[in-house]
């Protein structure tokens, strides 16, 4: 039997699961963000590392799609918000469903060091596959007393010329579709 040593680690790892824990109740937390900074704070930390957004390109986007919003906004106004209501980095579970797409997980990541390790719901064109057993799940690492920041939805890509549905990838020639799983989900559907 040829088994791989990630394989037997997977394996171990796997059994290791089904180990009777202690008795009582265990945290089942995932890496929410304990700590003296606000919400606030940890957007603007954030956002600092950013590139300068490119106003042309804003522009154009802003054309197409209009009420459009950065993700640097978008973040402000959520955490604004969600402070006025009590959630904080530390009592806010993060659930994601954005597409498996590498251009929609900015997003995430951006929220992910703003409220810590998210809880993924998702799967492709943003939808939240998981089902009621993966909402179960998750609704079961939300802190006591605590609240649930998801964030879902689609993305779409744009290139620099400003072609709807395309995006230009960086070190790869090909311009390809932009959501292409929700691109060939329509696609199906018209038949």
């Amino acid at each position: 039997m040829n088994i791989s040593i990630a394989s037997l680690a997977l394996f171990f790892a796997a059994a290791e699961a089904f180990q009777v824990g202690p008795t009582g109740r265990v945290s089942t937390r995932l890496n929410i963000l304990a700590g003296k900074e606000s919400a606030a704070e940890r957007v603007a930390k954030v956002m600092s590392s950013k590139p300068a957004e490119n106003a042309d390109f804003d522009k154009m986007v802003k054309k197409n799609f209009p009420g459009a919003i950065s993700n640097k906004e978008l973040a402000t106004r959520v955490v604004e918000l969600l402070d006025e209501k009590g959630f904080t980095p530390d009592n806010t579970l993060l659930a994601t469903s954005v597409c498996a797409d590498e251009l929609a997980r900015v997003l995430e990541d951006e929220f992910v060091d703003i409220y810590g390790t998210n809880f993924n719901l998702g799967g492709l064109s943003g939808f939240p596959f998981a089902g009621n057993t993966g909402w179960g799940a998750m609704s079961a690492h939300v802190p006591d007393n605590g609240y649930c920041l998801t964030i879902h939805g689609p993305h779409v890509g744009i290139t620099k010329d400003g072609v709807i549905g395309k995006v230009e990838r960086s070190g790869i020639a090909l311009v390809d579709n932009c959501c292409g799983s929700a691109i060939g989900a329509s696609n199906y559907l018209k038949g």
